[in-house]
C-alpha cells in the first residue's frame, strides 16, 4: 500500500519522506501561491486556479487571500461558500463544506494529526481524519477545527474557539475546546448582535 492510499484510508502513514506526496504537496503550494499573488480584482484568474486546485466546487464560491492548503483535491466546497483572508486548510484527509458556509479571517481546518508518543512522531508518521461542515454555518474568526471533527447544519462557532468535537446541527457553540452554548431558535430573527 502505498503512503497516499494509507493517508486516505485514516492509517498512519509518512507524510515527510514520500516523493510522492511531496510532489502533490508542492504542486498544490505553487497554486496557492499562484493565487496570492493575484489582483483581488481578478475573480477570473482566481476562479480558474480554484477549479485546477480543488476537488470540488459549487457555484458563486469566493475565498479571500491569502488562502493555503496541503493538496487541493481533498477539498469539497458546496454553493455560497465564502472565506475571509488567512484561510489554513490541511486537507491530507478529505474536508467537505455544504452550502452557504461563511468562514471569517484567520481560521484554519486540520485533517492532519501526529502520534502522542514521540518515536513515531519523530520518524515523519501522521494520520488524517475526515472534516465535514454541514449547511448554512458561519465560522467566526481564528476558529480551528481539529482531525475529525463533524459540524452539522445551520451552527455558529464563535470566534477564536477550538473545535475537537463534533458539534449538532441548529446550535451556537463557542470556547477552548469549543462546547455548545445554547440552541439556534426564531428568537434568533428578532435580532441582529446577541451581547
Amino acid at each position: 500500500m502505498t503512503e497516499k492510499e494509507k493517508m486516505l484510508k485514516q492509517q498512519l502513514y509518512d507524510a515527510n519522506h514520500d516523493t510522492d506526496l511531496k510532489l502533490e504537496r508542492v504542486k498544490a503550494k505553487e497554486l496557492c501561491h499562484q493565487y496570492n499573488q493575484l489582483s483581488p480584482a481578478d475573480e477570473q484568474g482566481q476562479q480558474k486556479i480554484l477549479y485546477q486546485l480543488l476537488g470540488k466546487m459549487g457555484a458563486n464560491c469566493c475565498i479571500t487571500a491569502p488562502f493555503w492548503c496541503d493538496y487541493g483535491y481533498n477539498i469539497e466546497l458546496g454553493e455560497n461558500f465564502y472565506s475571509n483572508h488567512n484561510l489554513v486548510i490541511l486537507d491530507c484527509g478529505k474536508v467537505t463544506f455544504g452550502d452557504n458556509v461563511f468562514v471569517a479571517p484567520d481560521c484554519g481546518f486540520h485533517t492532519a494529526g501526529h502520534p502522542i508518543d514521540y518515536e513515531r512522531r519523530n520518524q515523519g508518521l501522521e494520520y488524517a481524519y475526515p472534516i465535514t461542515v454541514g449547511d448554512n454555518v458561519w465560522i467566526g474568526a481564528g476558529v480551528q477545527v481539529m482531525p475529525g471533527v463533524n459540524i452539522g447544519s445551520n451552527v455558529v462557532i464563535g470566534g477564536g474557539s477550538v473545535v475537537v468535537k463534533d458539534i449538532p446541527s441548529n446550535s451556537v457553540a463557542v470556547g477552548n475546546p469549543c462546547k455548545v452554548i445554547r440552541p439556534i431558535t426564531e428568537d434568533d430573527k428578532k435580532t441582529y448582535w446577541d451581547r
